[in-house]
């Protein structure tokens, strides 16, 4: 068996030895879990994706067929409100309900859950995914749990003694794994269960808790633990899960390794193994918090690619995923660039290495991994942007041709990068852009340069770089801080790209006209 060394096909590996417990005739499942308190985002995006190339490289290695399922959990009640959907009054009159049994604030679907699951589904099948959706109310309700519930219910006590030491003292009293829900007010986590009868599946429940400032509305009865009537508290659901569909493999966070743990021991009273996980790290926004689905923070994955291509989402997305990511806007050059160095480096690999290569897995086990041999990458364009101040792609395009003739060979992918990173520099570049003006000394030094660049007639970055470097030193100036005012006072920000690099891509002309523009100079030629 091949020695691959990236991370999906470590994962792979460890899930070959637990596969080997599971029917051969049936696929090798994997899942992945939706919250659908709120919209798909970029975590769910994520792990997906990140479960997806855990499975392409089982496939790989074990030749095995197999399934993910993208479970959505739409029989949780809603504890709260979120702040980024419409109709909230609305939906605060329906607190404590399961998410399937709510209105849809948006006006469109069935129920608020309805309207979520279809916009997961509609996100997965926009970049790709192939996977097998269930809703959790469908299988309350077809019975796909009845089995699993019958033995909850008949070893409740022994899941007790698991789940209720991690319990605040208040709470440990009246927890049960079973909420049943109310057939009065509809509400599921205003009820308790009072007593429970496993010779028949059934159990008795009085609603008279409160959640969030709702109380419950008093009714008493028994009822059936099977099909809907009935759903399981989450780490429980989450065994319930493993348990019904023999699921082999499923990610999670690090919020969610005790619930991890528990679920896993859960699912050994209930006879069965718990499936091969991985610990990822959580995504953070750029003052370092987690994103939230609830608030709507962090950089989103429609927003992505509004300014990049999606494969160099993937492309960090494949990297190091237990190691916490930051996600902002100003992460989005080094991705794009990153992403193109893969590209580049994909051709020459020995087809032995290829899986271990980023691209590989972002290209479904490397089908069609386009091919880029240009220099240009998404900080070259936006330096170049940074001097044109245009709106115009060809004429941007045109520049780039000139400074690296092999992005002609590539036009889909430099018009993409162009386009994209044009919408990047409208938003989050132009705003930020404030030229300082330079002092009497500095305009001088400025202006020197400017000569300099003009009178210089060979074709070298190094030679071109070493104009500042010789200015600066000449005037006893720390070779920084000159840049630092060269691109403060000619490019409006306050770092920016090698000198010689930008002034070759740009054009000598186009440089010092620049420089004479911000030192109130008439331009060159003029």
């Amino acid at each position: 068996m091949p020695n691959y060394r990236s991370w999906p096909f470590a994962e792979a590996d460890k899930l070959i030895r637990r596969a080997q417990d599971l029917d051969p005739a049936k696929p090798v499942r994997f899942q992945t879990g939706f919250g659908p308190s709120g919209l798909p985002h970029i975590g769910t995006f994520a792990e997906v994706a990140r479960t997806t190339w855990v499975r392409h490289a089982f496939e790989t290695l074990a030749q095995r067929p197999t399934q993910l399922i993208a479970f959505s959990d739409d029989m949780d009640g809603l504890r709260k409100v979120p702040l980024n959907v419409p109709n909230r009054e609305m939906l605060a009159e329906h607190i404590g309900k399961p998410l399937c049994h709510i209105p849809d604030p948006f006006g469109c679907c069935a129920s608020y859950s309805a309207h979520m699951n279809a916009k997961l589904i509609e996100f997965l099948n926009t970049y790709g995914f192939d996977f097998t959706f269930q809703s959790s109310q469908e299988a309350y309700a077809r019975g796909d749990f009845n089995e699993g519930l019958s033995i909850l219910l008949a070893k409740a006590e022994q899941v007790r003694a698991l789940i209720v030491p991690t319990l605040s003292e208040e709470n440990q009293e009246d927890w049960f794994p079973f909420f049943p829900i109310c057939e009065n007010c509809g509400r599921v986590y205003t009820t308790r269960v009072t007593e429970y009868h496993p010779e028949d599946n059934t159990l008795e429940y009085a609603c008279d808790g409160e959640v969030h400032g709702v109380m419950g509305c008093g009714h008493q009865a028994r009822t059936s633990i099977f099909n809907g009537k009935v759903k399981v508290g989450w780490k429980v659901d989450w065994a319930l899960r493993w348990y019904t569909y023999d699921i082999a493999y499923e990610m999670y966070g690090k919020d969610l390794i005790e619930s991890a743990r528990l679920s896993s021991r859960i699912i050994g009273v209930m006879g069965k193994r718990p499936p091969i996980g991985m610990v990822y790290e959580m995504f953070l926004d750029q003052e370092g918090r987690k994103i939230s689905k609830s608030v709507g923070k962090g950089l989103t994955v429609d927003a992505w690619t509004t300014y990049a291509p999606i494969e160099s989402l993937l492309y960090y997305l494949m990297q190091s995923p237990t190691k916490a990511k930051r996600l902002y806007w100003e992460i989005v050059p080094k991705c794009v660039d990153d992403y193109l160095g893969e590209l580049r480096r994909y051709p020459a690999l020995d087809p032995e290495q290829a899986p271990d290569s980023p691209a590989w897995h972002i290209y479904n086990r490397g089908q069609g991994v386009p091919a880029y041999g240009a220099g240009i990458d998404y900080t070259t364009v936006n330096n170049l942007l940074s001097a044109l101040a245009t709106d115009s792609a060809d004429l941007v395009i045109e520049y780039l041709e000139r400074y690296d003739p092999k992005a002609a060979g590539y036009p889909e992918i430099i018009r993409d990068l162009v386009d994209k990173a044009l919408n990047y520099y409208r938003d989050f570049i132009l705003p930020t852009k404030t030229y300082r003006k330079p002092a009497e000394e500095e305009r001088r030094w400025l202006l020197d340069l400017r000569d300099r660049v003009i009178e210089y007639d060979g074709q070298s970055e190094d030679e071109l770089q070493a104009i500042p470097f010789d200015i600066a030193r000449e005037n006893d100036v720390p070779a920084a801080d000159f840049f630092r005012l060269f691109y403060e006072v000619v490019l409006g920000q306050d770092r920016g790209p090698r000198f010689g690099a930008f002034t070759m891509l740009v054009g000598k002309d186009k440089v010092a006209d620049l420089i004479a523009q911000r030192c109130q100079e008439e331009p060159s030629g003029s």
